[in-house]
Protein backbone atom coordinates (compact mmCIF):
# COMPACT_ATOMS: atom_id res chain seq x y z
CA UNK A 1 0.00 0.00 0.00
CA UNK A 2 3.17 2.35 0.76
CA UNK A 3 4.56 1.91 -2.59
CA UNK A 4 1.09 1.90 -4.55
CA UNK A 5 0.76 5.63 -2.71
CA UNK A 6 4.27 6.42 -3.45
CA UNK A 7 4.00 5.69 -6.98
CA UNK A 8 0.76 7.66 -7.25
CA UNK A 9 2.39 10.72 -5.22
CA UNK A 10 5.24 10.98 -7.29
CA UNK A 11 3.93 9.96 -10.80
CA UNK A 12 1.90 13.45 -10.06
CA UNK A 13 4.68 15.41 -9.02
CA UNK A 14 6.33 14.49 -11.89
CA UNK A 15 3.46 15.52 -14.34
CA UNK A 16 3.66 18.85 -12.63
CA UNK A 17 7.45 19.47 -13.23
CA UNK A 18 5.99 18.33 -16.85
CA UNK A 19 3.26 20.79 -17.06
CA UNK A 20 4.96 23.45 -14.95
CA UNK A 21 8.67 23.60 -16.52
CA UNK A 22 10.24 26.45 -16.07
CA UNK A 23 7.65 28.05 -13.86
CA UNK A 24 7.22 27.97 -10.59
CA UNK A 25 6.06 24.82 -8.78
CA UNK A 26 2.28 23.67 -7.87
CA UNK A 27 -0.10 22.20 -6.13
CA UNK A 28 1.22 18.49 -5.06
CA UNK A 29 4.86 19.55 -6.26
CA UNK A 30 5.00 22.81 -4.89
CA UNK A 31 4.32 20.54 -1.45
CA UNK A 32 6.70 17.98 -2.03
CA UNK A 33 9.78 19.82 -4.01
CA UNK A 34 10.89 21.33 -0.28
CA UNK A 35 11.32 18.13 1.08
CA UNK A 36 12.89 16.21 -2.07
CA UNK A 37 15.73 18.99 -2.04
CA UNK A 38 16.10 18.42 1.56
CA UNK A 39 16.59 15.07 0.71
CA UNK A 40 18.96 15.77 -2.13
CA UNK A 41 21.05 19.04 -0.92
CA UNK A 42 21.34 18.13 2.85
CA UNK A 43 21.45 14.39 2.64
CA UNK A 44 22.97 13.12 -0.43
CA UNK A 45 25.00 16.10 -1.54
CA UNK A 46 26.26 16.86 2.04
CA UNK A 47 26.76 13.16 2.93
CA UNK A 48 28.16 11.51 -0.29
CA UNK A 49 29.68 14.51 -2.21
CA UNK A 50 30.53 14.54 -6.00
CA UNK A 51 28.84 11.02 -6.55
CA UNK A 52 25.99 11.90 -4.98
CA UNK A 53 23.33 12.04 -8.28
CA UNK A 54 24.37 7.86 -8.49
CA UNK A 55 22.93 7.66 -5.14
CA UNK A 56 20.04 9.89 -4.92
CA UNK A 57 17.34 7.70 -6.38
CA UNK A 58 18.23 5.59 -3.71
CA UNK A 59 18.04 7.55 -0.67
CA UNK A 60 14.76 9.38 -1.90
CA UNK A 61 13.26 6.34 -2.14
CA UNK A 62 14.37 5.11 1.22
CA UNK A 63 13.33 8.19 2.94
CA UNK A 64 9.70 8.62 1.36
CA UNK A 65 9.52 4.94 1.76
CA UNK A 66 9.71 4.80 5.24
CA UNK A 67 7.79 8.20 5.51
CA UNK A 68 5.20 6.74 4.53
CA UNK A 69 4.69 3.17 6.57
CA UNK A 70 5.70 5.37 9.38
CA UNK A 71 2.48 7.45 8.71
CA UNK A 72 0.46 4.99 7.97
CA UNK A 73 1.35 3.38 11.29
CA UNK A 74 -0.41 5.85 13.13
CA UNK A 75 -4.24 5.95 11.41
CA UNK A 76 -6.02 3.92 13.92
CA UNK A 77 -8.31 2.86 11.37
CA UNK A 78 -8.89 -0.32 8.65
CA UNK A 79 -6.93 -1.17 6.49
CA UNK A 80 -4.00 1.07 7.74
CA UNK A 81 -3.04 0.95 11.59
CA UNK A 82 0.21 -1.66 11.11
CA UNK A 83 3.23 -0.50 12.93
CA UNK A 84 5.27 -2.06 9.35
CA UNK A 85 8.24 -0.34 10.97
CA UNK A 86 7.72 -1.84 14.25
CA UNK A 87 8.61 -5.39 12.88
CA UNK A 88 11.96 -6.43 12.71
CA UNK A 89 12.11 -7.70 9.47
CA UNK A 90 11.33 -4.98 7.59
CA UNK A 91 13.87 -2.77 9.02
CA UNK A 92 16.57 -5.81 8.58
CA UNK A 93 15.52 -5.67 4.97
CA UNK A 94 16.10 -2.40 4.55
CA UNK A 95 19.11 -2.44 6.55
CA UNK A 96 20.38 -5.13 4.21
CA UNK A 97 19.69 -3.42 0.98
CA UNK A 98 21.80 -0.36 2.37
CA UNK A 99 24.51 -2.79 3.23
CA UNK A 100 24.49 -4.40 -0.59
CA UNK A 101 24.39 -0.37 -1.88
CA UNK A 102 27.61 -0.01 0.41
CA UNK A 103 29.73 -2.52 0.35
CA UNK A 104 29.00 -3.20 -3.49
CA UNK A 105 29.91 0.68 -4.23
CA UNK A 106 32.89 0.52 -1.97
CA UNK A 107 36.27 1.57 -4.00
CA UNK A 108 39.87 0.24 -3.46
CA UNK A 109 40.44 3.19 -0.58
CA UNK A 110 37.39 2.10 1.40
CA UNK A 111 38.68 -2.04 1.39
CA UNK A 112 42.06 -0.78 1.77
CA UNK A 113 40.97 1.29 5.37
CA UNK A 114 39.32 -2.05 6.32
CA UNK A 115 42.14 -4.73 5.54
CA UNK A 116 45.27 -2.70 5.83
CA UNK A 117 44.99 0.31 7.41
CA UNK A 118 47.36 3.08 6.54
CA UNK A 119 49.12 5.04 9.37
CA UNK A 120 48.87 2.25 12.09
CA UNK A 121 51.45 0.28 13.42
CA UNK A 122 52.01 -3.07 11.13
CA UNK A 123 51.71 -5.37 14.85
CA UNK A 124 48.33 -3.56 15.17
CA UNK A 125 46.79 -3.63 11.18
CA UNK A 126 45.73 -7.28 11.83
CA UNK A 127 43.81 -6.40 14.80
CA UNK A 128 42.13 -3.45 13.27
CA UNK A 129 41.41 -5.57 10.07
CA UNK A 130 39.01 -7.70 12.20
CA UNK A 131 37.52 -4.63 14.09
CA UNK A 132 36.66 -3.33 11.00
CA UNK A 133 35.25 -5.76 9.46
CA UNK A 134 33.08 -6.35 12.16
CA UNK A 135 32.20 -2.76 12.29
CA UNK A 136 30.98 -3.74 8.06
CA UNK A 137 27.84 -5.95 9.54
CA UNK A 138 27.34 -3.68 13.14
CA UNK A 139 26.26 -0.59 10.87
CA UNK A 140 23.42 -2.96 9.15
CA UNK A 141 22.43 -3.83 12.46
CA UNK A 142 22.87 -0.70 14.25
CA UNK A 143 20.51 0.89 11.30
CA UNK A 144 17.88 -2.17 11.87
CA UNK A 145 17.76 -2.02 15.31
CA UNK A 146 17.28 1.82 15.38
CA UNK A 147 14.48 1.67 13.29
CA UNK A 148 12.46 -1.05 14.96
CA UNK A 149 13.34 -0.02 18.61
CA UNK A 150 12.02 3.58 18.03
CA UNK A 151 8.87 3.20 16.11
CA UNK A 152 8.10 0.29 18.69
CA UNK A 153 8.48 2.13 21.62
CA UNK A 154 6.26 5.02 20.45
CA UNK A 155 3.22 2.35 19.89
CA UNK A 156 3.81 0.55 22.99
CA UNK A 157 3.46 3.53 25.18
CA UNK A 158 0.41 4.31 23.50
CA UNK A 159 -1.26 0.85 23.73
CA UNK A 160 -0.18 1.13 27.43
CA UNK A 161 -1.77 4.21 27.97
CA UNK A 162 -5.24 3.00 26.26
CA UNK A 163 -4.48 -0.50 28.12
CA UNK A 164 -5.58 2.40 31.77
CA UNK A 165 -9.32 2.44 30.48
CA UNK A 166 -9.61 -1.14 30.52
CA UNK A 167 -7.21 -1.41 33.84
CA UNK A 168 -9.36 1.10 35.42
CA UNK A 169 -12.42 -0.46 34.52
CA UNK A 170 -11.63 -3.62 35.52
CA UNK A 171 -12.40 -5.07 31.53
CA UNK A 172 -16.03 -3.27 32.06
CA UNK A 173 -17.19 -4.26 34.93
CA UNK A 174 -16.41 -0.26 36.47
CA UNK A 175 -17.78 2.44 34.24
CA UNK A 176 -16.64 4.96 36.27
CA UNK A 177 -13.50 3.81 36.36
CA UNK A 178 -13.04 3.36 32.72
CA UNK A 179 -14.54 7.44 32.49
CA UNK A 180 -11.35 8.14 35.11
CA UNK A 181 -9.15 5.41 33.12
CA UNK A 182 -10.00 7.82 29.40
CA UNK A 183 -9.58 10.99 30.92
CA UNK A 184 -6.03 9.96 32.25
CA UNK A 185 -5.49 8.12 28.62
CA UNK A 186 -7.04 10.16 25.51
CA UNK A 187 -5.18 13.12 26.49
CA UNK A 188 -1.79 11.09 27.37
CA UNK A 189 -2.74 9.73 23.96
CA UNK A 190 -2.99 12.45 21.91
CA UNK A 191 0.52 13.94 23.06
CA UNK A 192 2.38 10.61 21.92
CA UNK A 193 0.26 10.84 18.93
CA UNK A 194 1.73 14.04 17.87
CA UNK A 195 5.31 13.05 19.13
CA UNK A 196 4.97 10.13 16.87
CA UNK A 197 4.03 12.21 14.33
CA UNK A 198 7.52 13.57 14.60
CA UNK A 199 9.20 10.43 15.30
CA UNK A 200 8.10 9.62 11.87
CA UNK A 201 10.07 11.99 10.60
CA UNK A 202 12.81 11.93 12.44
CA UNK A 203 13.43 8.12 11.78
CA UNK A 204 12.75 8.76 8.21
CA UNK A 205 15.65 10.80 8.24
CA UNK A 206 17.94 9.18 10.45
CA UNK A 207 17.69 6.19 8.42
CA UNK A 208 18.84 7.65 5.52
CA UNK A 209 21.58 10.02 6.67
CA UNK A 210 22.59 7.00 8.24
CA UNK A 211 22.45 5.08 4.80
CA UNK A 212 24.19 8.50 2.99
CA UNK A 213 27.11 8.67 5.36
CA UNK A 214 28.00 5.03 4.70
CA UNK A 215 27.50 5.21 1.25
CA UNK A 216 30.14 8.63 1.10
CA UNK A 217 32.68 6.47 3.50
CA UNK A 218 32.91 3.72 0.71
CA UNK A 219 32.72 6.08 -2.43
CA UNK A 220 35.29 8.81 -0.67
CA UNK A 221 38.52 9.05 -2.55
CA UNK A 222 41.56 9.21 0.05
CA UNK A 223 45.25 11.17 -1.72
CA UNK A 224 47.31 9.69 0.94
CA UNK A 225 50.22 10.36 -1.36
CA UNK A 226 49.22 14.27 -1.56
CA UNK A 227 48.50 14.10 2.13
CA UNK A 228 51.80 12.78 3.31
CA UNK A 229 53.95 15.23 0.83
CA UNK A 230 52.20 18.24 2.38
CA UNK A 231 52.85 16.99 5.79
CA UNK A 232 56.43 15.77 5.18
CA UNK A 233 58.84 17.38 7.07
CA UNK A 234 60.90 20.25 4.65
CA UNK A 235 64.84 19.21 4.21
CA UNK A 236 67.07 22.28 4.23
CA UNK A 237 69.47 22.27 0.62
Amino acid sequence: MAMLVFALIFGAVRSGYKKNEGRAPKGIQSFFEPIILFVRDDIAKEMIGPKWEKYFPYLATLFFFILIVNLFGLIPIAPFGANATGNVALTLALAVITFFVVNLSGNKDYWGHIFWMPGVPLLLKPVMAVIEVIGIFVKPFTLMIRLFANISAGHIIILSLIGLIFQFGDNGASVGGSTVGALIAVPFTLVMNILELFVAFLQAFIFTLLSALYIGSAVEEHHHADHDEEHAPKVAA
